[in-house]
C-alpha cells in the first residue's frame, strides 16, 4: 500500500514536470512505472497480462464516459463531418492500409498482421488535448483532433476484438461477423441512449442534500450500461460514450459536481492505467522488437496516418497546413496499449512479442510527434493567443433540474465591453455576474467594477442568454447593446 501510495504522488508531480517540457503526460507515467518495475530498478514484479486487461477494461469504461462527456456539440457540429469520417471509417482504412504493408513488409500471415493494425489504429484524446490546450491552434483545427481522438477508441476497438477471435479460430461466416459488428456498433448507440434519458429521469428525482450520492448514482448508471449493453451483445464501450456525450450535452441535477468527480474519477483511471502498463512493459523485451517497432511507427507516421488524414479531411475546406497539422496529430496512446494486451489473454501472444511491438510503437509516437506537434503549429502559422486559465473553481450545485446555470466569459482583446463598468455593458435582466477572475485573483464585482481584456466573468443565468451574451459583450465594434 505505501508502495503504490508513493507511486502515485510521483506520477502526479512527474505529469506537471512533463507538461513543462512539452512531453506527453502517458510517457511519464509509463516511464515510472517501467523504472520501478523487474527489469530496471526491481522494486515491483508483474506480468500478468489477463489481469491487466481486466482492470484496464473497467478504467477504460470510466475514461471513455468521461471523454464523451466533455465532447461539446458545438464542437462536433462545428467538425462533425471530418472527425466522425476520421474515428470511424479513417480507424477502418488506417487498420486495413497498415495491415496489408505489415503483411507484405514482414511476411506475416493477414490475420495477424490486420490485428497488430488494428490494435494500433485509435489515436490518444488526452496526449491531443494536453499539446492543443497548452498551445491553443485555430478552433476548427483543435476540434477536429479533439473530437477524432475521443470518438475513434470504439472502432479500434470492434476491430481488436473482431480479428483476435479470428486469430484464435473463433471466427466464423465474414457475414455474420459484419453483422455482430453492426449491431455492436448501433446496440451500443441505443443502449447509450437510453442510459442517458435514464440517468437524467434519476438525478433530477434523488433530490437529495447528500451530493456524494449523485457522485455514487453517477457511476452506477456508467456501470449500468456497459452491463445491460454487454448482456445484449452490443458493446459497453460504444454505449458508455454516447451516454457521455449526451448527458455532457444536457441539463441536470447536479451536473457540475458529478462532472467535477468524474473528472477524478478518470484521471485517477489514466494514473493507475499507465503506471500498469508500465510495470507490466519489459525494456528487455523491446531488444528484440526495435526493428519492426520503428517499422511499424515510422509506416504508420510517414505514410498510412498522413494518407487517411488527407483523405478523411478533402471537400471539408481545410487548408493544406491544417491538413498537414491533422495528420501529425494522430498520437497514439493508451488504447493500443491496453489493446495489445488482448492477444495474450486470448493466449496468442505468449511471449509478449506483440505486446513489445505495440508497446515501442505508441512510445515512438509519443515521443516523435507528442513533442513536435506544438513547434509544428507554430511553423505552420496555426496558434492562436491563449485564453487565461482560472486557478480557482467556481461552481453551482443544485440538487434539482434549474433554468440557471454558472458559466464563463472569457473577455476577448479588442472586445467591446473593455474598460466600461458592468453597469453599462447593458446586461440582459437575468444575467448577474457573480465573479471575476484577473491575474489569478477572485474579484467580488460591483456596479462600478470596470471590465478589463481576459477578465474572466463568471455569469449566472439561462445557458440560452449566456452564449448571446457573451458574444455580445466580446464583439469588436460599439458599444454593447441591450437589445442585442
Amino acid at each position: 500500500m505505501l508502495f503504490f501510495a508513493c507511486l502515485i504522488v510521483a506520477a502526479v508531480f512527474s505529469a506537471r514536470i512533463s507538461s513543462r517540457l512539452g512531453v506527453p503526460v502517458l510517457l511519464s507515467f509509463i516511464g515510472l512505472g517501467i523504472l520501478v518495475g523487474s527489469d530496471v530498478l526491481n522494486l515491483f514484479y508483474f506480468d500478468d497480462a489477463v489481469l491487466t486487461k481486466r482492470i484496464a477494461d473497467i478504467i477504460l469504461i470510466f475514461i471513455l464516459f468521461v471523454g464523451g462527456f466533455q465532447t461539446r456539440k458545438s464542437s462536433l457540429r462545428l467538425v462533425a463531418g471530418p472527425s466522425m469520417l476520421l474515428a470511424t471509417v479513417g480507424v477502418a482504412l488506417t487498420a486495413g492500409l497498415l495491415g496489408l504493408l505489415v503483411h507484405l513488409v514482414t511476411g506475416l500471415s493477414p490475420v495477424r498482421s490486420f490485428m497488430i493494425a488494428s490494435i494500433i489504429s485509435s489515436t490518444d484524446a488526452a496526449a491531443v488535448m494536453m499539446v492543443t490546450r497548452a498551445n491553443p491552434v485555430r478552433e476548427r483545427v483543435a476540434a477536429t483532433l479533439e473530437v477524432e481522438s475521443a470518438a475513434n477508441d470504439p472502432a479500434a476497438i470492434l476491430l481488436t476484438i473482431a480479428f483476435v477471435e479470428l486469430a484464435a479460430g473463433k471466427g466464423g461466416d465474414p457475414v455474420r461477423i459484419a453483422l455482430e459488428m453492426a449491431w455492436q456498433f448501433a446496440g451500443g448507440v441505443a443502449f447509450g441512449f437510453l442510459a442517458s434519458h435514464a440517468s437524467r429521469f434519476l438525478f433530477d428525482r434523488l433530490d437529495s442534500d447528500n451530493r456524494g450520492y449523485y457522485y455514487v448514482l453517477a457511476i452506477g448508471m456508467i456501470l449500468l450500461a456497459y452491463g445491460a449493453a454487454d448482456l445484449a451483445g452490443a458493446n459497453g464501450i460504444i454505449a458508455v460514450f454516447f451516454m457521455g456525450y449526451l448527458l455532457g450535452n444536457a441539463e441536470f441535477a447536479g451536473k457540475q459536481g458529478v462532472s467535477n468527480f468524474l473528472e477524478g474519477v478518470s484521471a485517477f483511471g489514466n494514473v493507475a492505467l499507465f503506471l500498469m502498463l508500465g510495470l507490466l512493459a519489459s525494456p528487455r523485451g523491446f531488444v528484440h522488437v526495435w526493428k519492426e517497432g520503428l517499422l511499424l511507427a515510422a509506416l504508420l507516421v510517414f505514410g498510412v496516418r498522413p494518407l487517411v488524414a488527407f483523405l478523411g479531411t478533402a471537400g471539408f475546406r481545410y487548408g493544406w497546413r491544417e491538413r498537414l497539422f491533422i495528420a501529425w496529430g494522430g498520437i497514439k496512446g493508451a488504447v493500443p496499449i491496453v489493446l495489445a494486451t488482448y492477444p495474450a489473454a486470448f493466449g496468442l501472444d505468449p511471449e509478449g512479442t506483440v505486446f513489445s511491438l505495440i508497446f515501442f510503437a505508441v512510445l515512438v509516437s509519443c515521443l516523435v510527434q507528442g513533442t513536435t506537434l506544438a513547434p509544428l503549429a507554430r511553423l505552420l502559422g496555426l496558434v492562436v493567443p491563449a485564453r487565461p486559465r482560472s486557478p480557482h473553481s467556481v461552481e453551482l450545485h443544485s440538487t434539482r433540474r434549474s433554468e440557471i446555470g454558472l458559466f464563463e466569459i472569457h473577455i476577448e482583446p479588442g472586445a467591446r465591453a473593455t474598460g466600461r463598468s458592468i453597469r453599462d455593458l447593458g446586461l440582459p435582466h437575468d444575467i448577474v455576474i457573480s465573479s471575476i477572475v484577473r491575474d489569478g485573483r477572485i474579484i467580488l464585482p460591483k456596479g462600478g467594477s470596470v471590465v478589463e481584456t481576459d477578465d474572466l466573468l463568471y455569469a449566472l443565468g439561462p445557458p440560452s442568454l449566456v452564449e448571446a451574451t457573451s458574444a455580445v459583450l466580446n464583439a469588436k465594434d460599439g458599444p454593447p447593446d441591450r437589445e442585442a
